[in-house]
């Protein structure tokens, strides 16, 4: 993957950085922790601007995480949870995790808007039970921003400041790449399956 990232970044720069966020946010096994710090060494290397990255990658955040609270918001909870009953494995959702994020914003309301676009695996999700709350569209994309802005700036200085001090890091990130991507795998695998075996369960009681 991390030679996919590579290629869309060096033939679409900054706009690839947006698009990579928005699938980020709408699929998400494609990690932010990939795609950022990659950005960021790539201004590093003087193929792009920081301003640029870190605001393409913002935007692109953004109106992915604006996509699952419309969604949320129109279909209701119920629906998308059995939506997710037979589809949600390919996306690495589950019912449990719609469960776990609705507490986490009965919990903690806005803040954990906010507070989530710092967390992995929760970063997309948060955007869910704030649409089921029907959470105001300007307070939802007031704390979306600053955390998404906060997330994908984070991110990118990381790829900048590797970039800068050590030089050519395009081996050590593809380890990291790899790494990343082996472990997310190994989740989605696991995910299927129990959720395979969920059905089967469920089909023996019936």
């Amino acid at each position: 993957m991390d030679q996919w990232i590579e290629t869309i970044l060096e033939q679409f720069d900054a706009f690839g950085v947006g698009m990579l966020m928005l699938l980020e946010n709408v699929f998400p096994p494609i990690p932010s922790e990939l795609v950022m710090p990659w950005a960021g060494y790539s201004v590093s290397q003087g193929q792009s601007s920081f301003v640029a990255v870190v605001v393409s990658g913002s935007i692109g955040s953004f109106a992915g995480a604006w996509a699952w609270y419309w969604v949320a918001r129109r279909i209701g909870k119920e629906r998308l949870a059995t939506w997710l009953d037979k589809h949600g494995a390919w996306l690495t959702i589950t019912r449990k995790d719609i469960d776990q994020v609705d507490r986490w914003f009965e919990q903690w309301g806005a803040a954990a808007v906010l507070l989530c676009r710092l967390i992995p695996g929760l970063r997309t999700l948060i955007s869910v039970p704030a649409g089921f709350a029907e959470m105001p569209p300007m307070k939802f994309s007031a704390y979306t921003a600053v955390g998404t802005v906060a997330w994908t700036t984070l991110l990118a200085v990381i790829g900048l400041w590797l970039g800068k001090n050590y030089g050519d890091l395009a081996g050590p990130l593809s380890w990291v790449s790899s790494g990343v991507i082996a472990v997310m795998l190994a989740i989605w695998i696991y995910r299927l399956i129990q959720q395979h075996r969920g059905r089967r369960g469920s089909t023996s009681v019936g």
